[in-house]
C-alpha cells in the first residue's frame, strides 16, 4: 500500500500554479474522504525550501477558499504573496472565490499519478554503484 503523506506529495506537486485544493478535496481525491487533517499534517511535515507547492491547498468557508495555516513553518502572509504571484486575487478577508481557482483535474490522469507514486513506493531501491578503491600506483 503506497504512503499516503508521499500521495498527498505527489497530488499536490501536481496542482498547476495559479489553482488550488482544499484539504476535504485532496483527501478525496487519494479515497480518504475523512482525511483532511491528515493531508494538513503531511503538508506541516514538508522541510524548509520543499519544492512541494503547499501554498496551492487552502481551507475551505463555504464557496470561499480561505488560508488556514496552523503550526505551520510558513505564514499566512507567505501563503497569500505566493498565490498572488500565480494570479489568485483575494478579498479584504483574505478569502476568493473558490470555484475559480479549484483544480479539477481528470479523473484519468490522478488515477496515473496515484499509480505512478503507488510503482515508485513499490519499486525495490536502486543498488549502490561500485567504486573502484584500487590504486596505480
Amino acid at each position: 500500500m503506497p504512503d499516503f503523506y508521499g500521495q498527498v506529495y505527489a497530488l499536490v506537486r501536481a496542482i498547476p500554479p495559479g489553482q488550488v485544493l482544499n484539504y476535504g478535496a485532496v483527501a478525496a481525491w487519494l479515497g480518504q474522504p475523512r482525511a483532511a487533517r491528515a493531508v494538513g499534517y503531511a503538508l506541516n511535515r514538508l522541510p524548509p525550501g520543499s519544492d512541494i507547492p503547499w501554498h496551492r491547498v487552502v481551507g475551505k468557508r463555504g464557496s470561499q477558499g480561505k488560508i488556514s495555516l496552523r503550526a505551520f513553518q510558513y505564514s499566512v502572509e507567505e501563503q497569500i504573496a505566493r498565490l498572488r504571484a500565480e494570479g489568485v486575487v483575494f478579498d479584504a478577508e483574505a478569502q476568493f472565490p473558490l470555484d475559480r481557482y479549484l483544480w479539477q483535474p481528470d479523473p484519468a490522469e490522478v488515477a496515473h499519478l496515484l499509480k505512478t507514486t503507488s510503482e515508485a513506493d513499490a519499486a525495490p531501491p536502486s543498488p549502490p554503484t561500485a567504486t573502484n578503491h584500487s590504486s596505480d600506483g
